[in-house]
């Protein structure tokens, strides 16, 4: 099967777990990791034997297939751009942009190009979630009713350019949307600082046809992390850590402990990624995927400097 030549721009926390996957890809080369840090990007690149840029367009220019982008989100929009303008498939971070506008001004250009865009929700790739949506589909939960989320933990101080609401609840966004299978109608959200200089805590009620709802809890007040999701339905309800990757379904009075084989779900994202590109297929979450969930979190900031509901109106690109 052929390789395809990668590449990483942005080499901080997650950037450097990419370039690591990449390393260990069969389907892939890495060709080199790019960052302004002239030294992460050194020692990243000798990690994992490849090359170093301190420009990421000098990366851009060694004929990749594919490239992940894993900058500060308001950077997004900038390197996309040129990644499309290359005519490169690429895997950008969540969340997708700063703004919808330059979200849609990303899926725009590369749509113009025939570029793949991949947005990196990556609880989707998680064992457990893909194991709950396996049940879910069989119709084992019967129709789910309520999916509810708690994402809490300690603040990390390289997070700046966001609030917890972009930062974290849009993983829950994208996945509660994936669970039920659609999008939802509306929003409203409380939320507040105590210490960040954007929102650092939130509650979240999302809405979706005709009466069903998420619930997500998120903060960076709480010591330890958290990662928990609850879906009920009206024929049991299963309950999954997305750290530990359990599942467990209780039905009847009956509590049932799923199996579920460990995988590390960035490696499930990257796989998805490459094997998208090598077989020309649109991967998932796609851009507009990327757009939707922005879209949410975006209205989930209005309604709670605003106190009301926010309806969400159908993105056409």
């Amino acid at each position: 099967m052929k390789k395809l030549k990668v590449g990483v721009i942005g080499v901080g926390a997650m950037g450097r777990h990419h370039a690591r996957v990449y390393s260990e890809s069969p389907n892939a080369s890495l060709v080199g990791v790019a960052d302004i840090n002239e030294s992460a990007a050194r020692e990243v690149a000798q990690l994992y034997s490849t090359k170093a840029f301190s420009d990421y367009e000098e990366l851009l220019s060694m004929n990749l297939d594919a490239v992940s982008i894993a900058v500060p989100t308001s950077l997004h929009t900038d390197v996309a751009l040129k990644v499309a303008e290359s005519n490169v498939d690429m895997l950008i971070e969540k969340p997708i942009a700063d703004s919808l506008k330059n979200a849609e001004r990303i899926v725009k250009a590369a749509r113009k190009r025939g570029v793949k865009v991949m947005v990196g929700h990556i609880e989707r790739f998680n064992p457990a979630v893909l194991k709950l949506k396996e049940h879910i589909i069989a119709g084992e939960l019967g129709e789910i009713l309520a999916i509810s989320c708690k994402r809490v933990g300690p603040y990390s101080p390289r997070i700046r350019d966001v609030g917890i609401i972009i930062d974290l609840a849009v993983h829950d966004i994208d996945t509660i949307s994936y669970l039920y299978g659609e999008r939802c109608e509306s929003v409203y959200a409380v939320a507040g600082s105590s210490f960040h200089t954007l929102e650092d805590y939130a509650s979240l009620v999302v809405k979706f046809h005709p009466n069903k709802a998420g619930l997500i809890e998120t903060n960076w007040l709480t010591p330890k992390k958290v990662r928990v999701l609850t879906a009920v339905g009206t024929g049991g309800v299963a309950t999954l850590d997305y750290i530990k990757q359990t599942l467990e379904i209780s039905r009847n009075d009956r509590v049932m402990n799923i199996e579920v084989e460990r995988e590390e779900p960035l490696k499930n994202e990257i796989g998805s990624f490459l094997k998208c590109i090598l077989e020309d297929r649109c991967p998932e979450p796609s851009g507009e995927d990327g757009i939707y969930v922005l879209s949410v979190a975006i209205s989930a900031i209005r309604s709670y400097k605003s106190g009301k509901l926010v309806e969400l109106n159908e993105i056409i690109l």
